[in-house]
């Protein structure tokens, strides 16, 4: 019986013992298998890094502001009489908008007209009176008194008539009208809106950090998304006194040429202020930085060797620094040297030696200045 059991247990041992040995060999050679297991490659698109020269800047976010702009009003209260000007047109210096009802002064312009030309014909015949000594010297003082104080009420209703004529006092163009034929106008009432556009006043506000960057003649160029594809550049012309309490900015204004009038006051720009002499970058697309909080990376294609002995092109993490962004670009001062093959796009699914496929057909946008597909 003992004989028995031991045998059936040395046999149990064996078949144990080889199937340990069959399980212990598969895992090796599955082991083997993925040792030499590769993922397929990524599809990239590249670009190769070159070098550019970049103005050192500022960017500011800034509001355009008419260099004359007023609201044109009433100076004496009357009826509309005429309306010489049509809404949103461009009008000269001087151009009559509105003539408001002067038939009451012309009459009383009439009268004084009248009673100074008696007390002018009253002043000479007194003058010639006072000559032949036949009139006191009180009574030609009191004539010649009557004749200025005619002429002077002549000319206070003909300076009425004047005022109640409403003309452009610059040159500019003309908002949307405020009043209507027959319409009582009061003293200060709106009749439109005059703004001149060309040149145009971009105001805009900078940390006082940087405060001590401003220059008057320093050069400004703003873009605005409403006028696509076109840059303004002009010159500091003012810069406030005083940092502003609330934010901590101060205010500084440029003037910019705007033939057209393409740019209007009231617009919200983006302005960027040449500070510094030019710097050497490499610029790549904003789309081929890894942003992370422990730093910014790259993936650089490079020829890598793998467990199997051949070579593939894959890619490698470079940790970068970065300097400023124009457009679709950003300026890359370290990590990165001309002639390094960059990734550009699908960097979220790559990692350090992963194999990738480049197609360029389709590539991000890598502009300076760029233009939005819809203007």
């Amino acid at each position: 019986m003992a004989k028995r059991m031991i045998l059936m247990l040395t046999m149990t041992a064996l078949v144990i013992g080889a199937l340990g040995f069959l399980k212990v060999r598969q895992f090796q050679a599955a082991a083997g298998e993925a040792a030499g297991f590769q993922l397929p490659p990524e599809a990239v698109t590249t670009i190769v890094a070159a070098q550019e020269t970049w103005p050192t800047t500022l960017a500011a976010i800034g509001t355009l502001a008419a260099v004359q702009g007023v609201t044109v009003s009433a100076d004496l209260p009357g009826t509309v009489e005429r309306i010489a000007f049509d809404s949103g047109e461009s009008v000269r210096r001087g151009e009559v908008l509105v003539q408001l009802d002067t038939r009451q002064e012309r009459a009383q312009l009439a009268a004084v007209e009248a009673q100074r030309e008696l007390a002018g014909l009253n002043f000479d015949r007194m003058r010639g009176l006072l000559d032949e000594r036949v009139i006191s010297r009180a009574e030609y003082d009191r004539a010649m008194a009557e004749h200025k104080q005619t002429d002077a009420q002549a000319g206070e209703i003909r300076a009425a008539i004047e005022r109640k004529t409403i003309r452009a006092p610059f040159s500019g163009v003309l908002g949307i009208r405020q009043v209507n034929l027959g319409q009582y106008l009061a003293a200060g009432d709106p009749v439109v809106l005059l703004q001149s556009l060309n040149p145009i006043y971009v105001n805009f506000g900078v940390p006082q950090q940087a405060a001590g960057q401003l220059q008057k003649g320093g050069e400004v160029r703003i873009t605005a998304t409403d006028v696509a594809g076109q840059a303004f550049a002009g010159p500091i012309t003012a810069i406030d006194a005083v940092v502003n309490e609330a934010t901590r900015n101060v205010q500084a204004q440029a003037t910019l040429a705007n033939p057209g009038g393409r740019l209007r006051p009231g617009m919200f720009v983006q302005a960027e202020l040449i500070v510094g002499s030019s710097r050497s970058v490499v610029a790549l697309p904003a789309t081929a930085i890894s942003y992370a909080p422990f730093g910014d990376s790259v993936f650089v294609v490079s020829d890598f060797e793998g467990a199997n002995g051949e070579s593939y092109r894959g890619v490698r993490q470079q940790f970068v620094k970065l300097d400023g962004a124009r457009g679709d670009q950003v300026a890359v001062v370290s990590g990165v040297k001309a002639g390094d093959e960059v990734v550009t796009s699908g960097v979220f699914k790559l990692r350090n030696g992963a194999a990738v496929v480049v197609d360029n057909t389709v590539k991000p946008a890598n502009s300076a200045r760029p233009r939005p597909e819809d203007s």
